[in-house]
This record gives C-alpha cells, sequence and structure tokens, in this order.
C-alpha cells in the first residue's frame, strides 16, 4: 500500500497570539519533530526543545515538543505538536523548516479530522459534531455540538445496527436450517417483535420537528412592513449596532440585510427586508421581490407599520406561519392603540421604548421553538435522510415478514442496517465525504 503524506498545519488560532500550535500527522511525524527538536520526547509528556532549522541549525524558537505515536493518537497514525510563540514570523519559520523534510505538506481543510474518521478514531456523526462546535455562536449550539462530538447519536445508531444485524441473524437461520433442531419455530415471530421495536424507536427520533437542526441554523426572524416604518431603526436597536443604514426615504434597503444574535443563548437570524410597496424602479422592485420570498420563508414575521399612519397597521395574512404586529413610533403617536390580535407589541425604535419587551418575548419565543428539556437526536438533514431510509426499510419489513415472506423480510433488514451504517460512516459513504469535511478550517 502506498504510504500517506504527512501533513502539518496551525491548529490555533490566526497570529499574532500568545502562543501557536503546530500539528504535525502521518508516517515521517516522529523524524519531523526529531529534525527540528533533536530529539522524541516520551509519549504525551511535554519536553522542553530548542526548534533549529535542519538545514542550518539556526535555533527558529524555544518551544514545547509533544509526540504522540499511533494508534493512540488523535488521527490514529505517528502524530506530532509543537507549541511555539505565536508571532508571525516564527510561525512562518517553522513551517518553511517543515517543507524542506522530505514526505510533508501543508494539510488541506479536514485533514486531520477525515484521517481520525478513516481511521475508526471518530464516525461520521461525531465527526458533524465536531465541525458544529467549530463554528456554534451561542451555548446552547455548543451543548448540541458537544453532544453529537461525544457520540449521542453514533452510540444509538450503533445499538440499533446491532439489533438488527440480530434480528436479520435470527430470521437467516430460519430460513438456511428449517429442518435443524436446534432452530427456533418461532424466530420470524422473535425478529419481528424486535423490528416493531426498533422501528418505534427511530420513528421518536425522527418526530421532533427538525430541532436540531432549526438549533443549528438559527432562528430565522425578518424584520418586514411597507417603506419608512422604522425596520432599519428597530434592527439596529436590536442588535445595538448600526447594522442597516437609516434613511427618511423610502427605498433606501435595496437588499436583505442579515445579522445574527445570541439571544439567552438561542442563535437567531434578524432579517432586514426593503419596504413592500408597487414601484417602477427596477432595482428597488427586486429588492421587495427579496423581501417577500426571505419573509415567507422565515420563521416569524414582525411586520412593522407606522403609528402615525393608522391605514396600514393590517400586516397581510400568512398561512403556517407566525405573523406578530409591531406598531413603531410610538413616541410620535402615544395615543394610537394597538390592533386587537395576539403579540401586537407598540414600540419607539428610536427612544428605545417597548423595544426592550419585545426582545424578552422574542427570546422567550425562542426558546419555545428551539430549546426541549429532551435534546435533539438528529441535527442534519443527511442524518434524518439516513433513518427515514432505515424507518422506511423497517416498515416495509414489518409488511413483509407479517405476511410470512421471510426472504423479502431478511432483504429489508438488510437495506435498513445498511442505512444506519451510512448513518455513522460504515459503509457506501464516499460520496458525501468531501462535502462534509469541505467546511472545515486547516488544521483540524
Amino acid at each position: 500500500m502506498v504510504q500517506p503524506d504527512t501533513i502539518y498545519a496551525l491548529s490555533s488560532g490566526r497570529p499574532p497570539v500568545a502562543i501557536a500550535v503546530i500539528r504535525i500527522s502521518g508516517p515521517r511525524a516522529g523524524d519531523a519533530l526529531k529534525a527540528l527538536a533533536g530529539r522524541l520526547p516520551e509519549p504525551r509528556r511535554a519536553m522542553f526543545a530548542r526548534v533549529r532549522d535542519p538545514k542550518t541549525t539556526e535555533i527558529i524558537d524555544e518551544a514545547l515538543a509533544l509526540w504522540f505515536p499511533g494508534p493512540n493518537s488523535e488521527t490514529g497514525e505517528d502524530a506530532a505538536e509543537l507549541q511555539v510563540h505565536g508571532g508571525r514570523a516564527v510561525i512562518a519559520a517553522v513551517f518553511s523548516a517543515l517543507s524542506q523534510i522530505d514526505g510533508l505538506r501543508p494539510a488541506e481543510a479536514g485533514e486531520f479530522t477525515r484521517r481520525a474518521f478513516e481511521n475508526g478514531k471518530l464516525d461520521l456523526t461525531r465527526v458533524e459534531g465536531l465541525a458544529d462546535l467549530i463554528y456554534a455562536d451561542t451555548d446552547v449550539q455548543r451543548r448540541q455540538a458537544l453532544r453529537q462530538l461525544q457520540g449521542f447519536l453514533g452510540q444509538r445508531a450503533e445499538v440499533w445496527r446491532t439489533k438488527l444485524i440480530e434480528a436479520q441473524a435470527l430470521v437467516e437461520a430460519g430460513i438456511d436450517f428449517s429442518n435443524e433442531a436446534d432452530v427456533a419455530s418461532d424466530v420470524l415471530t422473535r425478529s419481528l417483535a424486535a423490528v416493531h421495536e426498533l422501528a418505534h424507536e427511530i420513528g421518536d427520533a425522527l418526530a421532533d420537528a427538525k430541532r436540531g437542526e432549526r438549533l443549528r441554523e438559527g432562528l430565522v426572524v425578518a424584520i418586514a412592513g411597507p417603506p419608512n416604518a422604522g425596520k432599519s431603526t428597530l434592527l439596529n436597536r436590536i442588535a445595538r449596532r448600526e447594522a442597516s443604514i437609516v434613511s427618511p426615504y423610502a427605498g433606501t434597503t435595496r437588499d436583505v440585510i442579515e445579522v445574527h444574535l445570541d439571544l439567552d443563548g438561542y442563535p437567531v437570524i434578524l432579517l432586514d427586508t426593503a419596504g413592500i410597496r408597487e414601484t417602477d424602479d427596477p432595482v428597488e422592485r427586486e429588492g421587495v421581490a427579496r423581501a417577500r420570498a426571505r419573509a415567507t420563508a422565515a420563521d416569524l414575521v414582525l411586520w412593522v407599520v407606522d403609528a402615525t399612519a393608522p391605514a396600514l397597521m393590517n400586516a397581510p395574512q400568512r398561512e403556517h406561519q407566525d405573523c406578530w404586529i409591531v406598531q413603531n413610533k410610538i413616541d410620535l403617536n402615544p395615543a394610537a392603540a394597538l390592533p386587537d390580535q395576539p403579540r401586537s407589541f407598540g414600540i419607539s425604535a428610536t427612544t428605545g421604548a417597548g423595544v426592550e419587551h419585545l426582545v424578552k418575548v422574542l427570546s422567550a419565543h425562542a426558546a419555545d421553538v428551539l430549546g426541549s428539556q429532551e435534546p435533539a437526536l438528529v441535527t442534519r438533514e443527511r442524518q434524518r435522510t439516513a433513518l427515514r431510509e432505515a424507518a422506511s426499510a423497517l416498515d416495509r419489513a414489518i409488511t413483509e415478514g407479517t405476511a410470512g415472506r421471510e426472504d423479502v423480510f431478511a432483504e429489508e433488514l438488510r437495506l435498513a442496517a445498511r442505512s444506519l451504517g451510512r448513518l455513522t460512516g460504515r459503509v457506501d459513504v464516499e460520496d458525501i465525504l468531501d462535502v462534509i469535511f469541505r467546511d472545515f478550517c486547516i488544521g483540524k
């Protein structure tokens, strides 16, 4: 077999930083560490080292060196780590020294994690959990990602897969050795009972209203309404920064402005959209079309109206979507009455009156939609698709088994087990690996 390249990359933050961590992984990791640090440390014990250029022997930096012989390393192969001072010149000099060693090359995005997966250190659900942990913006997202990294879904899937294989073995024994005395006559009944239980468990995992995916992506809230109602001012007030241009002229906002918020640990994506009105301006018309599209796709619409223009109070009817009325500019018309409907708010985006209450209710709504006492098992559409395929195969298996068609029953169990194998990355996932790892950063 062709020996894999030895790879290296900066695994810590962008310089300059106090300490920079440079990782090396592959068959020549030990040679690289000896070339730069003079010798190998004891496994998994930090050693003080003067890092030298192997060609000139010039000292580059004083650092800590660590050695992790495979397979007992994060990637499953020989790995090393240098903790150097985090200046740009130091990092560049260490990279230059590593590049002079035969068999070494810079790592690609996600390559360390991919090697961990290929060497059996992580299953695919844990890889996805690691990616989500890296990009988590809020505390609730962090907790969900950490559960996946710790095997919350992968371990459950392996238990399901083991039970499926046992059920499949039972029924196939009944088919192949039906005349043998030590093969029980009720193997199909026992196998069917196990499949019913598995179908129920997987069905429960899928019946979660996609909470895991929604938490990863965030609750999308569109601020919409007629022009000059104060939508951009409201977004700036909630975001506590000048994210949108505010102007007294109608049609200022042409494209959709997106702001990511952390509301009590829950991710909320706030959209400032163009004022919705009829217009002959082709650019503004495109902005209005985009505003309508984003508002339609949002989880919640804050329909902002002008308290001084009561004719524009009513929001359009929206099926299957939350729509709250936000009556702005109450400072200019204190006597304005709120519309007679639930979730109506009177605010002044300019002075801040009523905005704190609106944000508090919005936070509670995000917690209600995204939160739960029970953590979500499924956090990605890929995972949901694999479980759906497994559930469909189990449903077909139950139908075939109930009708006594043991051979078709066994085949459907095999297909269900294969779908669970795709979930964790055990079988037939080469076509999706590049998609998963391309979003990782270099050095991870």
